[in-house]
């Protein structure tokens, strides 16, 4: 049975992978920083450790590496965790420079600080990663400066990282416009009713990791359409 590390898998995207995934018979890894939250949502997903913590945090780090190593070692990370900054999202001109450093820290630094500590291992097992990203990385939307760019920043890390480590596979995921709590809190105001729910997505997500393509950037909305 593979073993998957899934950062965020207490709701949205990351509840939703991490269950689709359990279903598909894969073993796994899930944190968050609500320790209640993630034990109900374990409770939902079945087959899954529940490792608490904050992603920024080194040590928590560690510890789901470890917790992944005790299963057989991961096959996957989805560096699914991270942060909006704030709602509603502030112009660059006005953007607090504190607020920004913070939304980098958990959006770009911690995602690569677990990279680092899962790569021995999936250079051995031929494993994958997958860092979730936007189409806020790569289109200039008014407001989305703090959030875009960090997401920007998470793409072209993978794709050096995707030119440094043949023996793995790096996709950085645009699942597209989802309904969650963190797509609402982007749009405060807004009705966003109207977007999919995050299952929706699964089984493209679970065709990528099943065919493995070559690394690069995939868009879940194009897998679903090719299947």
């Amino acid at each position: 049975m593979p073993v998957a590390i899934i950062t965020g898998a207490s709701r949205g995207l990351g509840l939703a992978l991490a269950t689709g995934l359990a279903e598909a018979g894969w073993r796994l890894v899930v944190d968050a920083r609500d320790a209640a939250a993630l034990e109900a949502a374990v409770a939902w997903i079945g087959d899954a450790r529940a490792v608490p913590g904050d992603v920024t945090d080194a040590g928590h780090r560690t510890a789901l590496v470890a917790a992944a190593d005790e299963l057989g070692g991961a096959d996957l990370l989805v560096n699914n965790a991270g942060i909006l900054g704030p709602s509603p999202q502030p112009r660059l001109g006005e953007y607090p420079l504190d607020v920004l450093r913070s939304v980098y820290e958990v959006n770009v630094v911690a995602p690569l600080g677990l990279v680092q500590l899962a790569l021995p291992g999936l250079r051995e097992r031929g494993g994958a990663i997958v860092n979730v990203t936007s189409d806020a990385a790569v289109e200039g939307y008014e407001g989305w400066g703090g959030y875009g760019s960090a997401k920007a920043a998470v793409e072209q890390a993978s794709n050096v990282l995707a030119a440094e480590e043949p023996a793995v596979r790096v996709w950085w995921v645009d699942p597209g416009d989802l309904r969650t709590r963190m797509h609402q809190e982007a749009f405060p105001d807004e009705d966003i009713s109207d977007r999919p729910l995050p299952e929706t997505v699964v089984p493209a997500f679970t065709r990528l990791v099943t065919t493995r393509p070559p690394s690069g950037r995939i868009r879940l909305a194009e897998i679903t359409a090719s299947a």
